[in-house]
């Protein structure tokens, strides 16, 4: 899986151009979606305009919401349930992005309830988890990032388990320009599988898929995506030069 995470970015019109241009290049390059999926996380205000432009013109790309409600309805100013994200034709939504936990913030008992909602309307979460530079210096990364990880899984059965993507994001890598090592990626990847199997069984940790994000490019990702158990990125800065993105999706 690539997928693109465009935060505050683009309006619906950017958007609108932007997917267009996106599927010329891949359709350009014969690209195999059966290979490789590719998802879009527009803001909520483009999210109808991609819907319109993939339905319209059949395109095998798919997209999602950046963040959601724990709440179905009600007196929530600002709030978008995940009944209406899943309305939209949304396939997955992003929950617990390190940008959330803190602007807004979102601590792990909400983010429980919010991966609870997205699968509960029919999607699949896109759970972000990842150390800061603080927790990485005090050598305890893979205990801090494991530990987000369980803190949602020990809530959820085995088939909602299943259904989680985790997306392995170090805070220090983020927007940074510094990168985790191959190495780095493969090591966390390979302890939250560990987990998964020791809280499930191994059939879960098998079928959740494992994404990488922190300053992801064309130049990083082959080395990043040969590790056995990194399944795709979920991608920042790339993701808005159609070029780029298109060039990683390629390479995978």
């Amino acid at each position: 899986m690539v997928a693109g995470n465009w935060k505050m970015n683009f309006d619906h019109l950017e958007a609108t151009a932007f997917v267009r241009e996106f599927s010329r290049n891949l359709k350009k390059s014969h690209f195999d979606f059966n290979q490789c999926e590719v998802v879009l996380f527009p803001s909520f205000t483009s999210i109808r305009s991609v819907q319109v432009i993939v339905e319209s013109e059949r395109l095998k790309i798919k997209y999602g919401a950046q963040a959601v409600s724990v709440t179905s309805q009600g007196a929530f100013t600002g709030d978008v349930s995940a009944d209406m994200i899943a309305r939209l034709g949304c396939s997955y939504v992003i929950v617990g992005h390190s940008e959330r936990r803190k602007y807004h913030p979102e601590d792990d008992a909400n983010i429980v309830d919010q991966v609870r909602a997205v699968m509960a309307a029919g999607m699949q979460p896109i759970l972000c988890v990842g150390e800061s530079l603080e927790e990485r210096r005090k050598g305890i990364e893979l205990e801090f990032a494991v530990g987000q990880v369980h803190d949602v899984t020990r809530d959820l059965s085995d088939e909602e388990a299943a259904k989680l993507i985790i997306a392995y994001e170090p805070v220090w890598a983020i927007g940074t320009g510094m990168v985790a090592t191959p190495q780095t990626a493969q090591d966390a990847a390979h302890a939250f599988r560990e987990d998964l199997a020791n809280t499930f069984d191994d059939h879960v940790a098998n079928t959740v898929r494992v994404l990488y994000g922190g300053s992801v490019s064309s130049k990083n990702c082959v080395e990043l995506i040969e590790e056995p158990d990194v399944d795709g990125f979920l991608i920042g800065g790339a993701a808005l030069d159609v070029d780029e993105l298109t060039s990683i999706c390629r390479k995978q």
